[in-house]
């Protein structure tokens, strides 16, 4: 449970993204100047490039483990996030929306698409769901807090806000990848073992052919 709630501290990206980026750039307090209707396209389209990307990184995960795209996902968001409030402190939009789309549309989505499935893997079917729903909520929680923080240590005024702000964003996903780390491997445990210290994934040619008469017959129970 502790990793997970370590984990859900990712949501520090949409923070950044949305709430604490969205205030710095539109605030008149902070000088920046954004206008608001050009800004709030930043959630709809990382919301739109999202969609697209969860998919692959989704199909991803099933070759080649659920860790290393939650580990990318956060170390690589977290480094963004220095770029992001760059570009919003020199005043460049076009830059800005890139950049949020790099970080939250496209590289939070290693963490994001797999951490529903990721986060239940992790517990033992009798313990699942709760623990589950109460280590992930935790930790949203805690990010949910956030912006209180940034904006107590990155008040309009103050000298190196992208840095300060990057600094600490940086901090909590390194947390977040080191969670993962930690955590057990699950893509190619069985359901029945899910859960369980000792488990054995399963042989990856067994793993591969389980898997594709899965999708075989997901696409015979469509027609």
């Amino acid at each position: 449970m502790l990793r997970v709630v370590c984990m859900a501290l990712m949501n520090v990206i949409p923070v950044v993204t949305t709430i604490f980026g969205a205030a710095y750039a539109v605030q008149a307090a902070y000088g920046i100047g954004f206008q608001k209707d050009v800004y709030l396209w930043i959630p709809v389209l990382g919301n739109i490039l999202a969609v697209l990307v969860i998919p692959f990184v989704g199909n991803l995960s099933d070759r080649i483990g659920r860790r290393p795209p939650i580990i990318v996902g956060a170390l690589g968001a977290g480094l963004l996030s220095f770029a992001y409030l760059y570009a919003i402190s020199i005043h460049n939009v076009p830059l800005a929306i890139v950049m949020s789309l790099l970080m939250w549309g496209f590289v939070y989505q290693g963490y994001n698409a797999i951490f529903p499935s990721f986060y239940p893997e992790l517990f033992q079917t009798r313990t699942r769901v709760s623990a589950m729903a109460i280590s992930q909520n935790v930790g949203t929680t805690i990010t949910a807090l956030l912006p209180a923080l940034f904006a107590t240590v990155a008040p309009p005024g103050a000298a190196n806000i992208p840095l300060t702000i990057g600094a600490i964003t940086f901090a909590i996903t390194i947390i977040a990848a080191l969670a993962a780390m930690s955590a057990r491997e699950t893509f190619r445990i069985q359901m029945k073992d899910l859960g369980q210290p000792g488990a054995t994934p399963l042989d990856k040619q067994e793993y591969e052919r389980l898997r594709a008469l899965s999708f075989g017959a997901a696409g015979v129970a469509a027609e």
